[in-house]
């Protein structure tokens, strides 16, 4: 399995360099630029008349730790489908989720929290770098299995600069709504990851296809994965959304949305399967598609049914994506969709969007009340009409769908260096390209993969 002696040496090489690169740079910005925000600095603190009782950490750390959850755990264990790849699929989750949530502390730092010559941390941005973790770790989903950790690496790299940015444009310049992040999570890691595939493209595929599907354990194993995002949801989405009233609207929002988007698979699921059997693949991921379908108007007054409708729709159309359109995405686009993300956080997204400016072009001081203010306070100061944000947020789901495209593309690029490692077409879903498997060195288990790399060298 090691391969060429030169291929071993490269890879022996390249990942602990970059790994240590990338943390040394990082130690050292962190050195240089981060600082305790002032509910985190002991002096700072102290010198006015709180009580520990006000700190913003009791109220958002029960949320943290469950996007944390998800992001490491839930992430990680839905991608542990493929038979031969669960090695990589959660550990991979762990080295790229633990590097963007230094990195996207710095980047959005720069751009949100940079004052006097310093960015400010707390609980609020550790959310946030986790929020941008899961972006990368959807683009990760549509390339899972056919790249290496080094490339990965760089495209967390490139990705989490591109994400901070169109946060940036959108929350900031455009005053864009998005609490749970249906365009600027959701929406831009999957269309990244999306046009990233398109760019690696493979042709002979074909050679690793035995080992793209599923075994009844790895399966189960995807479903904890499931489960803890299911769980967790609605956290994610009201985890840094107003205190109050907006979390709790929030939290309940995705509650209902989620259980509907369930509903909704299992029936379509069954309706499109042979013989009226359920299929997994739909199961683990399209019932979460109710937690990406109201990311963005979750915090709005959507009201309990418009949840619910919303949720059973996002579960049908990811369920007819997954049986459907993932096929001719790769024969008539050449865009191979490992995970489907296109159906669990693409569409969803795009639908999220598009929900978020019928909402938000329908919000009245009437419905809101006092509420306008912490959901769309530039319609409270009267700065904007209803009308106008509507118009600003399909403007914003415009320019994360180019961000994400331009990205994905550049990213492309970039791992398609030709000194970078990358499994071989016949070798692509397999840890033991990368990892030391038990019994790997046993003749069984060896002798598929050494046929291969006999066929690759013909």
């Amino acid at each position: 399995m090691a391969g060429s002696p030169s291929r071993s040496a490269s890879r022996r090489l390249q990942l602990p360099l970059l790994c240590l690169f990338l943390q040394g740079a990082t130690a050292v910005l962190f050195a240089v630029f981060v600082r305790y925000n002032h509910e985190t600095d002991a002096s700072v603190w102290h010198r006015g008349n709180h009580s520990n009782a006000d700190s913003e950490f009791y109220f958002r750390y029960p949320s943290f730790q469950d996007v944390h959850a998800m992001v490491f755990v839930g992430f990680g264990f839905l991608m542990v489908f493929l038979q031969r790849y669960g090695f990589s699929s959660v550990g991979f989750t762990f080295l790229l989720a633990s590097f963007a949530l230094q990195w996207s502390t710095l980047v959005q730092g720069f751009l949100h929290s940079f004052d006097n010559g310093h960015i400010h941390v707390g609980i609020e941005s550790m959310i946030n770098a986790d929020f941008c973790a899961g972006a990368v770790l959807i683009s990760f989903g549509a390339i899972l299995g056919k790249t290496g950790p080094a490339q990965l690496l760089l495209m967390a790299l490139l990705e989490v600069v591109l994400f901070g940015i169109n946060e940036f444009v959108l929350l900031n310049l455009l005053g864009v709504r998005d609490a749970g992040g249906s365009m600027t999570i959701h929406t831009f890691g999957a269309y990244f990851g999306l046009v990233l595939s398109r760019v690696l493209y493979r042709p002979q595929l074909e050679k690793s296809r035995h080992r793209q599907g599923s075994v009844y354990h790895s399966d189960l194993f995807a479903m904890i994965g499931t489960i803890f995002l299911w769980i967790f949801w609605p956290s994610f989405n009201s985890a840094l959304t107003a205190l109050g009233a907006g979390q709790h609207r929030t939290a309940l929002n995705t509650y209902y949305s989620l259980a509907a988007s369930t509903l909704g698979t299992f029936a379509l699921s069954a309706l499109v399967g042979e013989d009226g059997r359920l299929d997994m693949v739909h199961i683990q991921n399209a019932a979460l598609a109710g937690g990406v379908v109201v990311g963005t108007s979750s915090e709005m007054m959507l009201t309990p049914f418009g949840a619910l409708a919303a949720g059973f729709l996002a579960g049908t159309v990811s369920t007819l994506g997954y049986k459907f359109f993932t096929p001719i995405l790769e024969l008539k686009f050449k865009v191979q969709d490992t995970c489907g993300v296109h159906n669990l956080h693409g569409m969803p997204g795009v639908l999220g969007a598009l929900l978020g400016v019928l909402v938000a072009g329908l919000a009245t001081r009437e419905a809101y009340g006092d509420g306008l203010e912490s959901v769309f306070p530039l319609i409270a100061e009267g700065q904007r009409s209803a009308t106008s944000q509507a118009v600003h947020q399909l403007f914003g789901l415009f320019v994360t769908l180019l961000f994400a495209s331009v990205g994905g593309a550049l990213g492309g690029l970039l791992l398609k260096l030709p000194f970078l490692d990358s499994p071989a077409d016949s070798q692509c879903y397999e840890d033991q390209v990368h990892w030391e498997v038990p019994g790997e060195h046993e003749e069984k288990a060896q002798r598929p993969l050494r046929m291969e790399e006999a066929d690759t060298q013909a």
